[in-house]
C-alpha cells in the first residue's frame, strides 16, 4: 500500500510539473510578438474592399515565416525576423521559440479544443529539396513537401484542394481556384479549428434566425441561445461590446468584439489595436448575459504573400532578390504563393454548464449580447498571451432571406 501511495504521489507531481511548466524566453518572445503581428496582418488584410469574413491564425503564420528563414540565407533569412521583430534572437532560438510555441497551444492532450493544423510547402517539379531542410523543417514547423507540376493549373489546384480536405476531414474543400507564378514555391496552411465552450450551450436552444449583413442584405442561419455569468463590457463611447467566452477548461477564450447596431466594420477596425484590446479585456466585468451566437461553419483561404511582402517580407517573395538557396542548394526558387486556409466551425458542444445558478439572483436582468450582425473575434490563450486567430464574421454562410429598402 505505501508503494502504491508513494507511486501515485509521483504521478501527480509529474502532471502538475507538466502543467506549470513554462515556457522559454524565446517562445515567451516569439508568443508577444506574434500577437503584435496579428493586428498588423489583420489591418493590412482588412484594407481589401471585396474581402468579407477573414480568418487568420498569427502563430501559424509565424510559424511559416520561420520555415521561410530556415529555407533562406543572407538577407532573405534576416527580413523575416524583421517581420517578427525578433532581430535579436539567434537562428537556433527563432526556430526552437516558435517550435515550443506552436506545441504548446496545439497539444490536442492538454487542450480541450479541436485545432488540425496540417502545413506543405510545394516545389515545381523541377527543384529538388535539400535533406536537411526536409528534415529541420519537418522538425521545427511539422511541414511537409511536395513536388508539383504549376504548369498544369488545373491539375495542381485540384491536387491541392484535395490534400487540403483529406488533412482536415474535409472540413476546408477548397483552397484556391487558381495557381498565380507557376515557377515559385509555395506555402499551404490548411486548419480546422472547432472550440470547445467552457459551458456548453444546449442543443434544445437553436432557432433559425436572421443575420443582418447588410442593411439591403440578410440570410437565415441557426441561433445559439444560453444566459451564463460572463466577462463582459460596455464600451459606451464606442458604442460596442466586448464579450470574453471561455474555452476548453479555461485555457484559452474567443473574445467577441460588436457594436451596438449593424454598421461596416470600419470604424471598429480603426480601434482595433493591441493596446486598445488589453485596455477592453482589463475592463472585463462578471455579469450575466444572455448570448445569441451564430452556429455557422466558416472557411476562409488567404494568399497572405502580398500581405506579408507589405508588412516587410519583401525579398522572399521577389523572383529576383530571394535567396531561398538553403531549401534545394540553389538560388532557384522564390515565395510565389502563401495560401493560408482555416474552417471554423461554432456549435454548441462544451463542457456541461454550472446549474447551481439557475433560479438565482445571479442571472436576473442580463445584458443581451446579440450577435446577428458583423463582429470582430479573437482566440487569445491564457498561458502565453498570443493570439490562436484573429478573424471577423462579415458573411456566415446561409440562405438569401429579403432584400430591404
Amino acid at each position: 500500500m505505501r508503494m502504491t501511495n508513494v507511486v501515485a504521489l509521483c504521478l501527480l507531481a509529474l502532471v502538475a510539473s507538466a502543467e506549470d511548466k513554462k515556457l522559454s524566453s524565446h517562445a515567451t518572445t516569439l508568443a508577444d510578438n506574434s500577437a503584435n503581428l496579428a493586428f498588423s496582418l489583420y489591418h493590412n488584410m482588412a484594407k481589401e474592399k471585396d474581402t468579407e469574413n477573414i480568418l487568420i491564425s498569427p502563430v501559424v503564420v509565424a510559424s511559416s515565416l520561420g520555415m521561410v528563414a530556415l529555407g533562406g540565407k543572407a538577407s532573405t533569412a534576416s527580413q523575416v525576423k524583421t517581420v517578427l521583430s525578433a532581430e535579436k534572437l539567434r537562428d537556433e532560438h527563432l526556430h526552437a521559440g516558435l517550435s515550443e510555441l506552436l506545441s504548446e497551444l496545439s497539444d490536442a492532450k492538454t487542450r480541450n479544443t479541436t485545432w488540425k493544423i496540417n502545413n506543405r510547402l510545394y516545389g515545381p517539379s523541377s527543384v529538388s529539396f535539400a535533406d536537411d531542410f526536409v528534415k529541420n523543417s519537418k522538425k521545427h514547423y511539422n511541414y511537409d513537401h511536395s513536388k508539383i507540376n504549376f504548369r498544369d493549373k488545373r491539375s495542381a489546384v485540384n491536387s491541392i484542394n484535395e490534400w487540403a480536405a483529406k488533412s482536415t476531414d474535409g472540413k476546408l474543400p477548397e483552397v484556391t481556384k487558381d495557381v498565380q507564378n507557376p515557377d515559385g514555391a509555395m506555402i499551404v496552411n490548411a486548419m480546422f479549428f472547432k472550440p470547445h465552450w467552457d459551458e456548453k450551450f444546449s442543443a434544445e436552444m437553436v432557432d433559425t434566425r436572421t443575420f443582418l449583413v447588410s442593411r439591403s442584405f440578410t440570410i437565415g442561419i441557426s441561433m445559439m441561445h444560453r444566459t451564463g455569468l460572463y466577462d463582459f463590457y460596455e464600451d459606451k463611447e464606442n458604442k460596442l461590446f466586448v464579450l470574453d467566452m471561455p474555452l476548453g477548461q479555461k485555457q484559452a477564450s474567443m473574445i467577441l468584439i460588436m457594436p451596438y447596431h449593424l454598421e461596416p466594420l470600419e470604424r471598429l477596425e480603426k480601434l482595433l489595436t493591441r493596446k486598445q484590446v488589453d485596455t477592453w479585456i482589463s475592463k472585463l466585468e462578471k455579469k450575466a448575459v444572455a448570448i445569441a451566437l451564430p452556429k455557422i461553419a466558416l472557411e476562409a483561404s488567404h494568399n497572405l504573400q502580398k500581405h506579408l511582402a507589405e508588412l516587410g517580407l519583401t525579398e522572399a517573395v521577389d523572383k529576383a532578390k530571394a535567396d531561398l538557396s538553403n531549401i534545394s542548394g540553389k538560388k532557384d526558387l522564390y515565395l510565389s504563393n502563401v495560401f493560408h486556409a482555416s474552417a471554423l466551425e461554432l456549435d454548441t458542444a462544451g463542457n456541461p454548464f454550472d446549474t447551481s445558478i439557475y433560479g438565482s439572483d445571479k442571472l436576473r436582468n442580463p445584458t443581451l449580447f446579440y450577435a446577428d450582425h458583423p463582429f470582430i473575434f479573437l482566440v487569445k490563450d491564457n498561458k502565453t498571451n498570443s493570439i490562436l486567430y484573429i478573424g471577423r464574421v462579415v458573411r456566415p454562410k446561409g440562405d438569401k432571406m429579403r432584400d430591404e429598402l
